[in-house]
Order: structure tokens, then sequence, then C-alpha cells
């Protein structure tokens, strides 16, 4: 897989690289990252060809956006897709989250239009860009009514009126996302970001929401493709969906790290490569906090895998055999 390949989202203008960068790390995910190494992650991002990054007001309580915007303002802008969320708003004090290290304030859900729109109004200043290519709805899973009845259609005129070039819901679930799709209708959103649940551990994705996806044209953006760590480097404490993982799912995928041994491929690449091998899905978005990191998942979605290798993982029952996979 060419990492750097454009492919359009849905039936939008927006192209995006298929391998997309997370900017959640930058915003002091878990530990503080600092202003000089958020830049030379974007920096080294943009010099091995990635085009597409993720952030949100979340990420940091608004400290992703703006070493995000830092970083990329001054790049052609043509070539940029710059993708944020909107359903939180970032306000002052507060407890302090303990997943974002470096954040002094707090996030609040807010999914009436109106949020929406000052949701994107905050954005763009922190940023300091002109636009956003491509808006998430952001983790709805408690605000169905609201989300659907208010933010959805306030993200579409913002779609129509050309403030952003692509719509989309982003969740860690599969099923709301494939509720709101049916219930938008034509035109309904650009794309979808399902994060964690179209991975090596957790396909349930695959039972509703990329066929759907599939048969409207919609593409999906595959996030967390190493569920928060524990495909990345599976070890007593490992995290999966930011918890550390139950020690099931530890020795699964101890077990299917096992088998990428044995075809001489780091877990890591069949772990980045897995999700496009279903044709609805357009790009593969990862995050990292190092330079370092960024060339690892440059590499990796750039390294051929063996067919055999896939289908060792459904011998073993490691994978479903109705699961697609890269080829």
């Amino acid at each position: 897989m060419d990492p750097a390949a454009r492919i359009r989202l849905g039936g939008s203008d927006v192209l995006v690289t298929r391998l997309g960068l997370g900017l959640a790390p930058i915003g002091g995910l878990y530990a503080p990252v600092g202003d000089e190494t958020a830049t030379a992650v974007v920096d080294r991002a943009w010099e091995r060809g990635i085009r597409l990054f993720g952030t949100a007001p979340l990420y940091g309580h608004g400290l992703s956006e703006r070493r995000a915007g830092a970083a990329l303002r001054d790049r052609p802008r043509h070539q940029l897709v710059l993708s944020t969320k909107a359903g939180r708003l970032i306000v002052p004090g507060g407890a302090r989250d303990p997943l974002w290290a470096e954040s002094t304030s707090r996030a609040v859900f807010d999914f009436s239009a109106a949020g929406i729109r000052r949701s994107v109004e905050e954005s763009l200043d922190r940023l300091g860009l002109d636009r956003v290519d491509l808006l998430h709805l952001h983790d709805p899973d408690d605000h169905y009514l609201p989300a659907l009845h208010e933010a959805l259609p306030a993200l579409a005129e913002l779609r129509r009126s050309g403030a952003v070039g692509a719509i989309s819901i982003g969740m860690n679930q599969a099923s709301m996302p494939a509720a709101f799709i049916r219930a938008m209708g034509a035109p309904g959103p650009d794309a979808v970001m399902v994060a964690g649940r179209y991975t090596l551990l957790d396909q349930s994705a695959l039972d509703d929401l990329l066929p759907l996806a599939a048969r409207r044209g919609i593409s999906v953006l595959a996030a967390a493709p190493y569920n928060s760590g524990l495909l990345a480097d599976p070890r007593p404490g490992s995290r999966f969906d930011y918890a550390p993982a139950r020690r099931e799912l530890l020795d699964r995928a101890l077990k299917i790290k096992d088998i990428c041994r044995g075809y001489g491929i780091p877990l890591r690449a069949a772990a980045l490569q897995f999700a496009f091998g279903h044709p609805a899905v357009a790009a593969v978005v990862c995050g990292a906090r190092t330079p370092a990191e960024v060339d690892d998942n440059v590499d990796l979605t750039a390294l051929p895998i063996p067919a055999e290798l896939w289908t060792a993982l459904r011998t073993e029952g490691l994978l479903p055999a109705h699961v697609p996979t890269p080829t």
C-alpha cells in the first residue's frame, strides 16, 4: 500500500492520502509532548507524504489544534487535508482530565446547532486556518436525538455553504454511525471515522457499518488500528481502548504476533494494513508522538505482506473466514 496515494472521500472533492496522521498524541495524550516535538511530528509526516491530518478540540482541550495549526498553516493549502471534530466545547477550569497531561481546561458536550457552529469557529481560531476540509461529528453516544436533529443538519449546512469540504461521523462504535446514515438519507455524510472497531482484534464494524457505507458510497476512515497500543506492543499493561487490556485480549494479540513473526512481518504492519482489505476503507488514521513513530507507520504501511499470513490467521481462528483482507 502506498501511504501517500490519494483517494476521494465519498462524493466530495476532498482527496485524502491512504495514511493519515492522528493528532491526539501531540495534544499530550497520557504524557507531555511539548511544542517542539509536536511540530517535529507534523513536519516529518509532511516530509513522508502524509497530507491527511486529524485533530479535535478534545485533544489536549485545544492544544492539539493550536500545535497542528502552527505546524501546518504555512504549508501549501491545496495539498493539505485538515480534519477536526465538533460536539465538544472547551471551557476553562474544572476537574483535570488525566488523559491530557498538558491541559488546564475541560471539554463539555454540545450537540446543538449553535454549539456546532461555535465549535468550528473556535477551532478555526486555534488552528489559524481559513477552513476545515473534513468535519467529524464527535462521539454523540449519549446524545442521539440532538445529534440527529441539530448537529448533523448543522454539519450539512456548513458543507452546503462551503465552510467545510466534507462531513463525517467519528465514533468508537459502529452501530450508531450506521443509524445516523440511515436516518439522514441522501445526501448523507461523505465519510465515517470508526476508531478501534475495524482492527485485527475487533471487526464489529463489518457487521453493518462497512457494508452500508459501501452501498451508499460513503468512505470509511479506520482510526486507532493499534486499539490504543495493544496491537503495537502486546504485553501486560498494554492498553486496549484507553484502558489496560484484559488477559484474553492480550493472549489473542500475542498469538497474532507469533504468526506474523513466522512470516517475518511485524505485528504493527499487519495491524496497520488490515483495514485496507475492505473496499469501503479510504484511509487508515494512526497517531504518533515522535518523528520516529511517523517513520515507522509510513514504512510499515508500505511493507509487502504475503497473502499466506492472512490465510494463517483465518486458519488459526484469529480472523473470521468472511473478513476481507488486503491483496
